[in-house]
């Protein structure tokens, strides 16, 4: 049952009928039959390439339809733009924010609507105004921080409450707690309660089932552009929402872990490390064996994996790879075999303008070039090796821009592929991932265990954390809190590590 409107609360009844969609005679979406409540949650769910942001994007005005109709309050409705649609109560919250990074906080929440008088922004209005939004949603962010200096949750924060500044009446939000954490994101699931409750309509689009079971009124199943079923939540279980999207049953959702030995060869050892948000980190990494960060966003798991990698600057202490000390530089620890694929595959890790067979081989050119000059045929099949390995098909001439989250955090295990490493470090790896697509992520990375390479997996899902590793360590305020191994590793301790004062359990 929907969500009971609170009265006098904004409504907006969204339908589509028969909604199509073509790009360069590809069908991308075929015949989408959808109708959005007022005051409810709906969630779309589907693989990457299903057709969710496209659907979301002829309702937010981005695209118009090749064939059908879209309905608004039972009125056809034609936007040309997302101006367009926000005038009809219609907000988009992206996955990839759109945030003025000079501008402050509460600048980017009222953007081209501030209060003015005598054509000058009303500061004292525009603050009053923003703290009212502010007390509403619970969010803590100070009005006159300026943006570009936020960690992407608190930029979340921003574009949600820039939706409800702007009287929204359908909210559209595209993976809106995929860099969130746990505490953020039942902030932000206590938010979304609060928009239905208010006569709101919510669009959310997840990977995250468990999230879309516990927040979702409906849930709408896409499948390679096709509309599969539309029930109730309480209707779908994890297990039948997987089958709805792939069109089979997928198996347990983590591979099996390789056996690790606890008295096997060292080969990362970090001692005493000290860098810019770290504070004398020291563990180890056995070969085979798979070690889970944990922690809040915040807690300093990425410093401590740019801090081993060489992409920051060590202030004291050592990173040795098989007894030999690594340089503070990326061209040293890729040479003494450490490989990280970052956090953020579109800022750190692709170059998204080139080809993928570019982004393949990037760390590997003395293999396929000679004084700059690159030779096409060696490049070719390098890259092609590679993009087997990891089942990414197609023409690897293609932008990496044009493939999914997916396929594109595939091309960089790719990369991570083109030589023998030692060490691999995975920072939320499977990140605005589609289902089908993370499972192949996690097998690749138990195969590179398997294998004896030591692995470090750093993720804000305790549940993958648990999935993938031998053993958990906890990271809060730039240093290990908490070490946890056996029937000791569960999401419990975890998260009271992550929370609590410092504990430790077990050396560290």
């Amino acid at each position: 049952m929907p969500h009971s409107a609170s009265v006098g609360a904004p409504q907006l009844l969204v339908e589509l009928r028969g909604v199509g969609k073509t790009f360069g005679g590809l069908s991308v979406l075929s015949g989408i039959h959808l109708r959005l409540e007022p005051g409810s949650v709906h969630a779309l769910v589907g693989e990457n390439g299903a057709g969710k942001s496209t659907l979301s994007k002829i309702i937010s005005g981005v695209y118009s339809a090749d064939s059908g109709t879209l309905l608004i309050d039972d009125e056809e409705a034609s936007f040309s733009s997302p101006r367009e649609a926000l005038d009809r109560g219609i907000a988009t919250i992206a996955q990839e924010l759109a945030l003025v990074p000079e501008l402050s906080v509460a600048e980017n929440v009222f953007l081209g609507r501030e209060p003015r008088r005598f054509g000058f922004i009303g500061r004292r209005r525009l603050k009053r105004d923003y703290l009212e939004i502010a007390r509403r949603t619970g969010f803590d962010l100070p009005a006159d921080a300026i943006v570009g200096g936020m960690r992407t949750a608190d930029q979340q924060k921003v574009e949600i409450m820039r939706a409800l500044a702007r009287g929204a009446s359908l909210i559209i939000m595209d993976e809106p707690t995929a860099a969130l954490s746990a505490h953020d994101t039942e902030l932000l699931h206590g938010v979304v309660r609060q928009l239905a409750a208010e006569g709101h309509t919510v669009l959310l689009i997840s990977h995250f089932l468990s999230e879309v079971l516990e927040l979702a009124d409906t849930v709408t199943i896409l499948r390679d552009g096709s509309l599969i079923r539309t029930r109730a939540a309480a209707e779908e279980t994890e297990a039948s929402l997987i089958e709805g999207m792939l069109g089979r049953s997928l198996g347990s959702v983590f591979p099996e872990k390789p056996e690790a030995d606890a008295r096997g060869e060292v080969v990362l050892s970090v001692r005493d490390l000290v860098a810019p948000g770290v504070y004398g980190v020291s563990f180890d990494v056995r070969a085979g064996e798979i070690v889970g960060l944990a922690g809040l966003v915040g807690a300093g798991r990425s410093e401590i994996a740019h801090a081993i990698f060489g992409a920051a600057p060590r202030n004291a202490g050592t990173v040795a790879v098989d007894g030999v000390e690594a340089p503070s530089s990326i061209a040293g620890t890729l040479k003494r075999g450490i490989f990280l694929l970052p956090e953020s595959r579109k800022d750190q890790g692709l170059v998204l303008g080139r080809p993928i067979r570019d982004n393949v081989t990037l760390s590997n050119m003395d293999e396929v070039a000679i004084g700059g000059w690159v030779f096409a045929n060696a490049e070719r099949r390098a890259s092609r090796s590679m993009l087997n390995r990891v089942t990414v098909a197609g023409d690897d001439r293609r932008p990496v821009s044009a493939l999914s989250g997916g396929n594109q955090q595939k091309v960089l295990f790719g990369r991570a592929l083109q030589r023998a490493r030692r060490v691999l470090i995975a920072d939320e790896p499977t990140r605005g991932v589609d289902v089908g697509s993370r499972r192949a992520i996690y097998d690749l990375i138990v195969e590179q265990a398997a294998q004896g390479l030591g692995v470090l997996v750093i993720s804000s899902d305790v549940e993958e954390v648990l999935g993938l590793a031998h053993r958990v360590l906890v990271v809060r305020g730039g240093t290990i809190v908490g070490e946890f191994e056996g029937d000791a590793m569960t999401e419990e301790n975890i998260i009271t590590a992550a929370f609590a004062d410092p504990i430790t359990n077990g050396s560290v």
